[in-house]
């Protein structure tokens, strides 16, 4: 008698209820039922008790919200780990406390020898936005070596030491004093940060738990030759391989390719799958380290107008060889003579491959700060996706701050939202963590209150770009992610929320409701001063994060 095959194990299903499901299958819906990795049925509370039965997990969500996901479309997972457990800068005000903070981390029982990792500075919050000199870190050091990035990690401070063993002796970039940009800024990030596997998975991990706490259930991670090793990005990929619950990664790698062989051989060599030669390939720097290229002098440095890292060749080769291809190819573009280029690339590119194949390769530019009507026009004719992070504004927008200091009037051009939703560009929504924090609410909330009323959308938009939005970004394999409806994976977070409202758009006017006659989903109300709170993330199906509040 031979055995009989093993029985397959019951898929877990699981019904929550009592609460708030943001879904387009019902507005009303109070209730969802997960099979597996599955939404199964989201329906009302009636609904809810007729098909309840013992072998299901019964989850009573107690009033709170369950919402898609969130997707972060820009993201660094090392970096990000880094920052949550090296020096935290961020509230340093001055030259003096900065060297004060690095000299008590020197001395602390939690620094163990090795190059003092920090992140966050911003002189331009500082009264006196001196820089400390490479001696008085070296001093506040003791000897040791320092690398400090700047809030936009497009700069930072390094110490002579670190200077020394990394080479930065005539490289591009290098100045009298201690912050480095460009080509010293990539030498001294890449020695700074040449850890072992152990170490690169810690931080990966240590980042990976603060989105999920955070509700997040993906991330694009930019990974780039001149951000850290292939060795790096492996790690990073591997997590949706592992046993380990943690959000999805979409991979990225940001290297440039001459010609459609090489592109090919490029992803051969990475011994890891990823969704294009896209992200973080730099055609210029940043705003707040004036690397941006801009057609006009910086406001606050005539003379200066950043630096273009690729020409217009360059990158026209790129977006030709990946469009052949068929996969995503994009860049870092901030400024608008960086997005100049960019564009002058696209078109290049079209005259090559032909505008269809361009278009249909879903090629995507991040960040594109500054962008003017015609520039705008270009993206949407390529349908180039825009992956923008609205922290940017809620940091640097508005009167008397970074944009305004760097730019004069053209910071009310900054971070174009609406006018790219009104142009048909797709846009995505994202973090750059650790450039800002993984706090999506708070993300949602900047594109509502942009700093130009002009460019600010509805409350749906922006939701719909920290979500679905995200996925369609990474033209991810399953069309029906980002959204509640049977059939969809059960990816999802669930929150406590203070109130539940509609918003109704009204021209420019951001008006909101609590009429349920609306029939549009509710969303948090976020002009309460209290961010929701996350309860749960679930990852097609699997608990990434649990606050315990649910709990039976």
């Amino acid at each position: 008698m031979t055995d009989s095959p093993a029985t397959p194990a019951a898929r877990k299903v699981t019904l929550y209820r009592n609460g708030s499901v943001y879904t387009a299958a019902d507005p009303f819906a109070t209730a969802m039922l997960v099979d597996g990795d599955t939404v199964a049925w989201v329906g009302s509370e009636q609904a809810a008790t007729s098909i309840a039965d013992s072998s299901m997990d019964i989850v009573d969500l107690k009033g709170a919200l369950l919402a898609p996901g969130f997707v972060d479309s820009h993201a660094h997972l090392t970096e990000t780990g880094i920052a949550l457990d090296s020096l935290r800068l961020g509230g340093v005000s001055s030259a003096r406390e900065l060297l004060d903070a690095v000299a008590g981390f020197c001395v602390s029982a939690s620094s163990a020898g090795g190059t003092v990792l920090g992140h966050g500075w911003d002189e331009t919050l500082w009264a006196d936005p001196t820089l400390p000199s490479p001696e008085e870190l070296e001093r506040a050091a003791v000897g040791r070596k320092v690398y400090l990035s700047r809030v936009d990690v497009h700069s930072a401070l390094v110490s002579p030491a670190l200077a020394a063993s990394a080479g930065l002796a005539g490289l591009d970039g290098v100045s009298a004093g201690s912050q480095v940009k460009r080509a010293a800024h990539t030498a001294a990030r890449l020695a700074a940060r040449h850890l072992p596997a152990a170490a690169l998975r810690g931080y990966q991990q240590q980042a990976l738990a603060e989105a999920a706490a955070n509700g997040y259930v993906a991330l694009a991670e930019m990974a780039a030759p001149h951000i850290g090793s292939v060795e790096d990005l492996r790690l990073a990929a591997a997590w949706n391989d592992g046993a380990d619950a943690a959000p999805e990664i979409l991979p990225y790698w940001g290297e440039l390719a001459t010609s459609q062989e090489h592109a090919q051989s490029i992803l051969d060599g990475l011994g890891v799958s990823v969704l294009g030669l896209a992200g973080d390939l730099n055609i210029d720097g940043s705003i707040g380290s004036r690397t941006a290229a801009l057609r006009a002098d910086y406001s606050d440095a005539p003379g200066e107008r950043g630096s273009l890292y690729l020409r217009v060749a360059e990158a026209a080769a790129h977006l030709a060889a990946c469009s052949l291809l068929g996969i995503q190819a994009g860049f870092h573009v901030i400024g608008d003579a960086g997005l100049d280029a960019a564009l002058d690339a696209l078109d290049l590119a079209a005259a090559e491959v032909g505008e269809q194949r361009v278009r249909a390769a879903g090629h995507r530019f991040e960040h594109v700060e500054l962008a003017d009507a015609d520039a705008i026009a270009r993206l949407a004719k390529y349908s180039v996706t825009v992956s923008a992070q609205p922290g940017f504004d809620s940091a640097w927008g508005g009167a008397g701050k970074l944009y305004e200091q760097r730019l004069g009037s053209r910071h009310l051009r900054m971070n174009p939202f609406a006018s790219f939703y009104a142009a048909g560009v797709p846009i995505s929504f994202g973090s750059d963590s650790p450039v800002t924090p993984l706090r999506p609410w708070a993300s949602v909330r900047a594109c509502l209150q942009h700093s130009n009323p002009a460019e600010q959308i509805s409350a749906r938009a922006a939701f719909l770009g920290h979500t679905r939005a995200g996925w369609r970004a990474a033209r991810y394999r399953n069309p029906m992610a980002g959204q509640l409806v049977p059939g969809a994976p059960a990816s999802f977070a669930v929150w406590e929320v203070e109130e539940l409202m509609v918003q109704v758009s009204d021209g420019r006017v951001q008006s909101w409701s609590t009429d349920p006659r609306a029939r549009t989903p509710l969303l948090p109300a976020l002009d309460t001063g209290t961010e929701p709170g996350c309860l749960l993330t679930v990852r097609d199906g699997r608990e990434l994060f649990s606050s315990g509040a649910l709990d039976a």
